[in-house]
């Protein structure tokens, strides 16, 4: 130490422990950053109740099940005192939004990118906890776009709301819940001479996997 020699020791001493607080602060929060917790990827296959709110104050409740290893996802989407919507989207971009009453309505349509991906929310903005519905959540934030909470405890999600205002509420979740084939059908009536409406935005715009299609795209497929 003969450079430090013209130093007194305490001085010395002190810019010493000044590099190891620094270097133990530093090691800290960089172990800190590492350990927040990350949006648990979406299982496979699962059915689940949501409650809505869309950003016009329209309420309903969709019926979803979301089918990865099959590329399906199907929307079942009661309007508060109004009509029942069917929306059957494909992982190669094609979605069937109809109807099954005496109307007989059916609008197809083709996006860019298939359904949602389970991983759409790697690379979310940790935010913190906070108490959503009634539980205590984990929450992130993903570019903008959606703000996503996921119980603390359980891992479940419990809310996400979407940035033009739509507020969504799960209440069920049934991990491993496959809908039968057969309900996966589009009626004759959607197959018909017109073409598909080629679009990259839903004209539904009511839950999550239409809104996140076009985001999805960046997002590496999970395996």
């Amino acid at each position: 130490m003969a450079e430090f020699s013209n130093f007194p020791k305490t001085t010395i001493y002190i810019f010493l422990l000044s590099i190891n607080l620094s270097a133990t602060f530093l090691i800290f929060f960089t172990r800190l950053a590492a350990s927040e917790p990350v949006p648990t990827t979406w299982p496979l296959q699962f059915h689940s109740i949501l409650y809505i709110n869309t950003s016009k104050g329209v309420n309903q409740v969709v019926d979803l099940w979301y089918d990865w290893p099959n590329g399906r996802n199907f929307n079942i989407i009661q309007k508060q005192l109004g009509e029942k919507l069917y929306d059957l989207e494909w992982n190669n971009g094609t979605s069937y939004y109809y109807t099954l009453d005496a109307n007989k309505k059916c609008t197809v349509t083709h996006f860019p990118v298939g359904i949602l991906r389970p991983n759409f929310l790697d690379g979310a903005k940790y935010l913190g906890k906070v108490n959503r519905d009634g539980f205590l959540c984990n929450y992130w934030e993903k570019v903008d776009f959606i703000t996503y909470y996921e119980d603390v405890e359980t891992k479940r999600p419990v809310a996400w709301n979407f940035f033009s205002g739509s507020r969504v509420h799960v209440i069920t979740f049934e991990v491993g819940k496959v809908l039968d084939d057969p309900n996966w059908q589009a009626p004759v009536y959607c197959f018909g001479k017109k073409k598909p409406i080629i679009q990259t935005e839903s004209p539904v715009l009511t839950h999550l996997p239409n809104l996140m299609r076009e985001f999805t795209t960046t997002t590496p497929l999970a395996t």
